[in-house]
This record gives structure tokens, C-alpha cells and sequence, in this order.
């Protein structure tokens, strides 16, 4: 009884100490094993491992593709004009000696500070080489794989590799942007005044234009109109001119009856003559004088 009983916990330690000797290393990660802080064994293949229980530990970190955004930075271009950016960055695990060695116990935490300082600097490097329009242009690819070139060079003694890395803002600082919005509304407002003042030069050139057309256009239908008036007139006068002759008797009560219409109009005007006058002649009598 007494056997059984120093037993059965004798093989409960063992069995305690084999699974604690045991470990499990998922697909997504890498696992360190550390003896007294310093590193025994490097298991980067998913499985089973082993460790020494008590006095070894296992330290997990993650194998697949980590993203960090940085916090909004200030650069100033070549041109003077400072800018607002942030990026954001894409960077992986390739070393684990040399990532524990780099960051010590804190792990991601600690390496995503030093990676964004290495960014920073990267940054303000290739962006201050370069005029603000280039920056804030939409082809900015250029610089993006400049600064991921620089970052991963300086991020290998990390044992990180940086992946890649966009800005993801490229803004004037808020005190900046109000002179900048009023001198964009000044060249606004002078290119819309150019614009109108070459509108109304074009319509005043377009309108004397119409103007001289018009007079043009009145001369030439009214010359046009006296010509024909003219030539109705002549043709009018050679028809009366015949027919006058044909007959001068007719000739001679036409004219008098068109005197008579014109002098004998109502109104307030009063015509003295003798009664006896020749005007009459066509009044007294239904027939012309002789040898009028």
C-alpha cells in the first residue's frame, strides 16, 4: 500500500515533467528557446519540440507580415515648404538571434519604436532631397521605394526586414493651410477676372463685328432699294410719258383732278382765286377747254 502510494505520484511527476518538456510550434510563428536568458535552440519549422523543463522557457513571435502606421511627422522639402506626412509600413521577422538580441524581452513593441524611428529618418532624408510639388504629386512610388530601401538596409541589424512602405498622408501643417487656400482663391479669382476680361474683349469684338455687318447689310439692301424705287419710277413715268401722249386731253383732267384732291382737302387752309380762273375749267364744264 505503501508502494502505491510513493508510485503513482512518482509517475505523475514524470509525466508532468515530459509534457512540460513538450512544446507545440504553430504554422504563423517562430519559437526561441532561452536557458537563463541566452538562446539554446531555434525552431522555425511547425511541430513538436523540446525543452529542458525548469530550466529552459520557449518565447513565441510571429512569423507572418506585421503593419505599423506611424504618428504624423513634419518635413520640410527642398523647396522650404513644410509638409505633414505619415506612412505606413509592412515588415517581418527574419532574424530571431538577432531580433532578441535588438529588442530584448519587450519583443514587437520595442521593435515597431525602432522601426518607426528608422522611417522617420528615412523619411525626412529622401522627402528633404526632393521639391514639395514632387511630393505631393500622385506618382509618388518613386520615393515610397526610396525610403523602403533605406529603412530595410538600417532595419537588417534588427533582424526585421521591412516589406514595404506608402505614405498614406502628404498635407500642409493647419497653420499653413489657411494662406494657402487664400493665395489658391487669389490665383483663382485672377484667372477667372483673365477669363472674363477675354470673354468681353472676344464679345465686343464679336458684337462690332455684328454691328458693322449690320450697316453693311442696311447700306446695301437700301442702295439696292433705291435702284429698284429708281427703275420703278422711270418705268412709271415712261408708262405715264406714253400714255399721256396718246391722249393729252386725258393728260389734262388727270392733272386737275390730282390738283383738285390736293388743294381741297378739309382742314384750316383757304384758297382765294377768281371764278373765272382756269382751275375751275373742269369744274364748270364736263369737258376740257379748247386746246388745253
Amino acid at each position: 500500500m505503501n508502494k502505491s502510494a510513493m508510485i503513482l505520484p512518482a509517475i505523475a511527476l514524470i509525466v508532468a515533467g515530459i509534457l512540460s518538456s513538450v512544446f507545440i510550434v504553430d504554422e504563423r510563428e517562430r519559437v526561441l528557446v532561452l536557458q537563463f536568458g541566452q538562446v539554446k535552440a531555434v525552431k522555425e519549422e511547425p511541430g513538436l519540440g523540446f525543452k529542458v523543463p525548469l530550466i529552459q522557457e520557449v518565447v513565441r513571435y510571429d512569423d507572418r507580415i506585421l503593419g505599423l502606421l506611424t504618428q504624423p511627422l513634419e518635413v520640410t522639402p527642398l523647396d522650404d515648404r513644410r509638409l505633414v506626412v505619415d506612412a505606413f509600413a509592412r515588415w517581418r521577422i527574419v532574424d530571431l538571434v538577432d531580433f532578441r538580441e535588438s529588442v530584448g524581452t519587450e519583443g514587437v513593441r520595442a521593435a515597431q519604436v525602432r522601426i518607426e524611428r528608422i522611417l522617420n529618418a528615412a523619411i525626412r532624408e529622401v522627402l528633404g532631397a526632393v521639391p514639395s510639388q514632387r511630393v505631393l504629386s500622385e506618382d509618388r512610388t518613386s520615393l515610397m521605394n526610396l525610403i523602403r530601401d533605406q529603412a530595410r538596409r538600417q532595419a537588417l541589424s534588427l533582424g526585421v526586414e521591412v516589406v514595404d512602405v506608402r505614405l498614406t498622408r502628404t498635407d500642409l501643417p493647419e497653420q499653413n493651410l489657411a494662406a494657402t487656400f487664400a493665395r489658391m482663391r487669389a490665383e483663382r479669382e485672377r484667372e477667372a477676372a483673365d477669363e472674363i476680361a477675354r470673354g468681353n474683349e472676344a464679345a465686343q469684338r464679336v458684337r462690332a463685328s455684328a454691328d458693322r455687318t449690320v450697316v453693311e447689310l442696311t447700306s446695301q439692301a437700301r442702295k439696292e432699294s433705291e435702284v429698284i424705287r429708281g427703275e420703278a419710277d422711270a418705268q412709271r413715268n415712261a408708262i405715264y410719258a406714253e400714255a399721256f401722249g396718246r391722249d393729252p386731253e386725258f393728260f389734262a383732267f388727270t392733272r386737275s383732278l390730282t390738283s383738285y384732291e390736293r388743294a381741297l382737302k378739309g382742314g384750316n387752309s383757304s384758297i382765294v382765286m377768281q371764278p373765272d380762273s382756269q382751275f375751275f375749267d373742269y369744274l364748270r364744264s364736263d369737258q376740257a377747254p379748247a386746246g388745253n
